[in-house]
């Protein structure tokens, strides 16, 4: 796996969202001051949810934008000795010998990205799985709990 796929297809992930967010909310903000929204009896609260509704969206772009922002300064090419923000790294599952790729990234937490065949997912180093990450090393043995049951993870590669 190569860092750089990783990092643009992130972009384009992020991006996607980004786009989403500007549709979702320009539709609203369109839909509070359609005139079919006008309130036609004190109980009518069509365009006032529909307002809300917009604020809401809007704040979403916002959070799209703070997200793009975080990832940019993020972005770290080189490869690094410890699991720490901007790492991509291969951890795998003692039990089942099931190899998964996470990128630590400042926000995002669970979004996932598909190159290829292989998978991507998104850690914080909030996250409790970020957390237990935090500092190892390249062979490092993790020790995490998860609904109740221990898995021990091997981390394979830090790029």
């Amino acid at each position: 796996m190569k860092k750089i796929v990783v990092i643009e297809a992130l972009k384009l992930a992020l991006e996607g969202k980004l786009y989403e967010a500007k549709a979702a909310a320009d539709s609203a903000r369109e839909d509070a001051i359609h005139e079919q929204s006008a309130a036609e009896t004190q109980y009518d609260s069509l365009s006032i949810e529909s307002g809300y509704l917009a604020e809401g969206q809007s704040e979403r772009v916002e959070q799209a934008i703070s997200a793009i922002n975080a990832f940019k300064k993020s972005y770290t090419l080189s490869s690094t000795e410890c699991v720490i923000e901007g790492a991509l790294i291969n951890l795998c599952d003692d039990e089942s010998q099931v190899l998964s790729w996470y990128y630590i990234g400042p926000t995002e937490g669970g979004l996932k990205i598909e190159i290829g065949s292989e998978q991507v997912m998104i850690l914080t180093l909030a996250s409790p799985l970020g957390q237990a990450l935090k500092g190892k090393l390249l062979g490092d043995e993790v020790e995490f709990n998860f609904n109740g049951r221990t898995q021990y993870l091997n981390i394979e590669a830090i790029l």
